[in-house]
């Protein structure tokens, strides 16, 4: 925080970091309140003109919006609460906890109560829980000219106003959606239902990914979300979905790093929270990697004799689950977008085993090319059976990156079918499974390859 923020005290100029936000753009503000602790944001934005402080708390990359209400005054936090786009409203009073959620309902009047509990209603990540009520729609006998004065009027209380909803004069069902641009360049007197074209919709309980490929297909900016009846309940907008699309991101990334997701930012964490969402992660691939050492153990017999096969270890282990978390990452993006499905696990598996196969063949020509170049040179001296050790460490390779490839391509259907997050299936968690299995398929080809010489 600069000087001009702060007192001669040390404390928080409020006073003056108010006055600088309150001709600041929206999003350097949010920036800078996220660097606050959400008494000292509250304390700010109390100095605000109510529509900035609105502007603030409706953008979604602000970190603690439910602490900075909690922290205002009651009657501050309901005007705020009143004036922001519902779906934000809906999100602020989920995170809030008994007795300021209470409260702040209750002080609420009753259409924004109503919108609200509305929303609450609908299951998390579905477009109903996200999608705002405050959108522009008109009877289908009005004119272009009509239309645009009542775009004009109402333009303040809706979130968007670039795609126009044209219902049924008597049912109140959509029939049809007009573009800003194409009302602007229509006819005044011309009638709205001449310009509409047929909606494209979605329900209530359609998952936010589906809505947002829905988007995306259709290069929409909001899409309508409507009852078995026809009418519209709401509209979820392209923002939204970008937001979420960030969201789920972040949650898969946090996957693939084997740890489970969270929902606040890295500097909010608690150090509790932090270890309850790593470590139980942490401790099964732990216990997991176990399996390593017995499958060593079990083959303390074969090492003792031919100590020259541990050097390949590290390198065969690492072959096996870098070539597993490729698969496992290609797979689980294509069951997101949906260019692969459930149906399609014997396709991807007869993809995979000739890529295993090929890539496990190149890099075994790599290893056979390292091990005869030391030889040769006088680097490192593997015996008078190097040449068997060279090729028990090429097939050992082919049999781990073709299984790797399998096993990591596999898991993610695995996770699907059994109702589990595809994502679950990180690059961890494969890379532990082939660690394992690739040391019993590294010993086996020894056992084969070198038996009656070196073993």
């Amino acid at each position: 925080m600069t000087d001009t923020h702060t007192a001669p005290d040390g404390d928080l100029d409020v006073f003056a970091l108010a006055s600088r936000l309150s001709s600041g753009h929206v999003a350097d503000n949010v920036e800078i309140l996220n660097q606050l602790e959400p008494h000292d944001a509250a304390a700010v934005l109390v100095l605000l003109p109510v529509e900035t402080s609105i502007e603030i708390l409706d953008k979604p990359e602000l970190n603690f919006g439910a602490e900075i209400i909690e922290a205002l005054p009651r009657q501050t936090a309901t005007t705020l609460l009143s004036g922001m786009s519902a779906d934000m409203a809906a999100d602020i009073v989920q995170q809030l906890e008994e007795p300021a959620r209470a409260e702040l309902m209750q002080g609420l009047d009753a259409a924004t109560r109503a919108t609200i509990e509305g929303l609450l209603a609908y299951p998390e990540n579905t477009a109903g829980a996200m999608m705002t009520t405050e959108f522009v729609s008109v009877p289908a006998s009005w004119t272009v000219e009509r239309t645009l004065q009542h775009i004009r009027q109402v333009e303040r209380t809706r979130e968007t106003v670039y795609a126009i909803y044209v219902l049924d004069a008597f049912t109140r069902r959509l029939v049809g959606a007009v573009s800003l641009r194409r009302l602007i360049a229509g006819e005044p007197s011309a009638n709205i239902t001449d310009l509409s074209r047929p909606p494209i919709t979605t329900s209530p309980l359609t998952d936010r990914e589906d809505v947002a490929r829905l988007i995306s297909r259709h290069d929409l900016l909001a899409v309508p979300v409507i009852d078995k009846a026809g009418h519209v309940l709401g509209i979820v907008t392209v923002d939204d979905i970008i937001d979420a699309i960030i969201e789920e991101n972040t949650e898969d990334v946090q996957k693939f790093g084997g740890m489970q997701a969270t929902d606040e930012p890295y500097m909010q964490i608690g150090l509790l929270e932090m270890l309850r969402k790593r470590g139980g992660w942490l401790a099964v691939l732990f216990v997991s990697e176990m399996l390593t050492a017995s499958a060593m153990q079990y083959f303390e017999v074969e090492l003792e004799k031919a100590i020259v096969l541990t050097l390949f270890i590290p390198l065969i282990m690492s072959s096996g689950g870098n070539s597993g978390s490729q698969a496992t990452s290609l797979l689980i993006r294509s069951l997101a977008l949906r260019e692969v499905r459930l149906g399609d696990w014997w396709r991807v598996a007869m993809r995979e085993l000739p890529t295993g196969l090929l890539l496990g063949a190149g890099l075994g020509l790599i290893g056979v090319v390292r091990i005869t170049a030391w030889q040769k040179l006088g680097f490192y001296d593997y015996g008078e059976h190097w040449i068997l050790v060279a090729l028990t460490v090429a097939s050992a390779l082919i049999g781990v990156v073709t299984f790797g490839s399998l096993a990591g391509s596999m898991l993610p259907f695995l996770l699907q079918r059994a109702g589990f997050d595809p994502a679950s299936a990180s690059a961890p968690f494969v890379a532990t499974l082939v660690d394992v299995t690739g040391l019993v398929i590294y010993f086996s080809v020894a056992l084969l390859i070198l038996r009656g010489t070196l073993l």
